[in-house]
């Protein structure tokens, strides 16, 4: 019974993605996930945008009067998430690659003058080492060889909690790219859920702590009983915010 009231759920939502976005419905559930995943997700990552200010630069392409400056960079990111969000729907008839997941970034980044002044690679895996924290991550010289073998043990995978779960661990180590790895980890975990009728998981900033120690309990470990409990209480959240849409 749980399966089948998902399913429905999740045809719920793609319906309304498209006739939404395509009608440009800034009161539905595709604005309300918009704005939701990209505030949640672009605030992890340290960006000083509010709930409100990302809900009127999405709505009006404005932001409110304030006292404070707002930081160029976190508004051009925020811009690029809903572009990212946009090409995510439009290709979820195509299957994950390494070549999807790069236009991903590509949308995320390419209109950040930062990242582009800094002579980052934009819809391209890194070309310099990054670390995340004290904790190395894939050279650039074996990142795509990384990628791929990721690739080739997904597409093989009865696709459920668990393994979307191991799938976003593995791709958050690797650290394919210079800048923006989080955010589009984040979004293949939306999409894939939906490609998979499995109710979404948008990861809260307020569970940020949860999250970064449940990566770290990975990295360290190799397990992953904290990621998947996080997903699933993610998962409720979720559930019960698309409800009033129903």
């Amino acid at each position: 019974m749980e399966d089948s009231t998902n399913r429905e759920v999740i045809n719920f939502l793609l319906q309304r993605f498209k006739i939404e976005r395509n009608k440009f419905d800034r009161s539905g559930v595709y604005a309300y996930t918009q704005r939701l995943l990209a505030y949640n997700s672009n605030k992890i990552e340290g960006s000083t945008l509010t709930e409100e200010q990302t809900a009127s630069l999405f709505d009006h392409g404005t932001l409110p009067k304030s006292d404070d400056y707002y930081r160029a960079k976190d508004v051009e990111e925020m811009n690029g998430h809903f572009l990212m969000y946009n090409k995510m729907l439009d290709t979820l008839d195509e299957p994950l690659s390494g070549e999807l997941i790069k236009k991903f970034h590509y949308e995320l980044k390419s209109g950040v003058f930062k990242d582009r002044a800094n002579g980052y690679a934009i819809g391209e895996y890194k070309k310099r080492p990054n670390m995340i924290g004290i904790y190395q991550t894939v050279k650039p010289d074996d990142v795509e060889q990384e990628m791929n073998l990721l690739m080739d043990w997904y597409i093989h995978q009865d696709v459920n909690i668990s393994k979307l779960a191991e799938f976003h661990a593995r791709y958050e180590s690797i650290h394919p790219f210079q800048d923006g790895n989080g955010r589009t980890g984040r979004l293949i975990l939306f999409r894939e859920c939906l490609k998979n009728e499995i109710v979404p998981i948008i990861i809260e900033d307020a569970n940020r702590n949860e999250y970064l120690d449940a990566l770290k309990e990975y990295r360290e470990e190799k397990s992953l009983d904290k990621l998947t409990a996080l997903f699933e209480k993610e998962q409720q959240f979720y559930m019960e915010k698309c409800k009033y849409f129903l």
